[in-house]
């Protein structure tokens, strides 16, 4: 089913029977995709008075409990509110979830002990392009992504230049396949996350990242539109999940 979408006084026409899915799903497994030093996800039916909300136990209807933290455990959308004092909602900040993204792909560079991406790199893979969206695929782009734990890891991330430089080209959506825009332990300067969200100047509430995304191989570099649905919880992340239309 093809639909015309009308974008900066132009039309473009996606086929909305080819979604391409670049969320992580969230198991409840040991091997769930884990971050920042929790314990895996729970998906567990409820125990209670003799009550187990499992059919196969002899109830009536499946009744799970799911314990997560949507940082750690799933693919997320979060926006300023994940580091001000004042409380932020992705849910009040993020109105409206049809936007023309970019994919790119791109090495992380060593720098000292770390693997990072740079200014340079998403210059070079943007050039002059000028988009709300960008989704940043990383490599070596393996399917171990979407179960990898990545405590005690120091996985790549984005260095403050290249933050600012997508901040500076007008980028509202970043997403990303790394558990974070930031360095695992930096002190707790998040200097890429400050940046984005322009916490030094006039906060961006607009702006959102989202982190665990996985995109499949298959997927190639170039433009999309992308669809970013969150959850409706009421908090400075949920899970989401983004989908990308090809162009046709």
């Amino acid at each position: 089913m093809q639909a015309t979408i009308k974008y900066n006084s132009r039309n473009y026409k996606i086929d909305l029977s080819k979604p391409l899915d670049i969320s992580i799903a969230m198991t409840g497994a040991i091997n769930n995709v884990n971050a920042w030093y929790l314990g895996h996800p729970k998906i567990e039916p409820h125990v209670e008075d003799g009550f187990i909300g499992q059919v196969s136990e002899g109830s009536s209807v499946n009744f799970n409990n799911i314990w997560f933290n949507p940082h750690s455990h799933v693919t997320h959308t979060e926006c300023a509110g994940h580091i001000t004092e004042a409380c932020h909602s992705v849910n009040q900040n993020l109105r409206k979830f049809f936007f023309l993204a970019e994919l790119v792909t791109v090495v992380p560079e060593k720098l000292d002990d770390d693997f990072v991406v740079s200014k340079k790199q998403l210059q070079y893979a943007l050039g002059n392009k000028k988009r709300k969206a960008v989704v940043i695929r990383t490599l070596p782009n393996l399917d171990s992504k979407k179960s990898r734990q990545y405590s005690h890891t120091n996985p790549p991330y984005l260095l403050e230049e290249a933050v600012i430089f997508l901040r500076e080209k007008n980028v509202e959506h970043l997403l990303i396949d790394l558990p974070s825009v930031d360095r695992e332990q930096d002190e707790g300067a998040l200097r890429g996350h400050n940046a984005f969200w322009n916490t030094e100047g006039n906060l961006r509430l607009n702006a959102t990242i989202t982190e665990f995304v996985y995109v499949a191989n298959t997927i190639e570099d170039g433009t999309y539109f992308l669809n970013l649905q969150v959850a409706p919880f009421e908090n400075d992340a949920s899970p989401s999940r983004p989908i990308l239309y090809k162009i046709i």
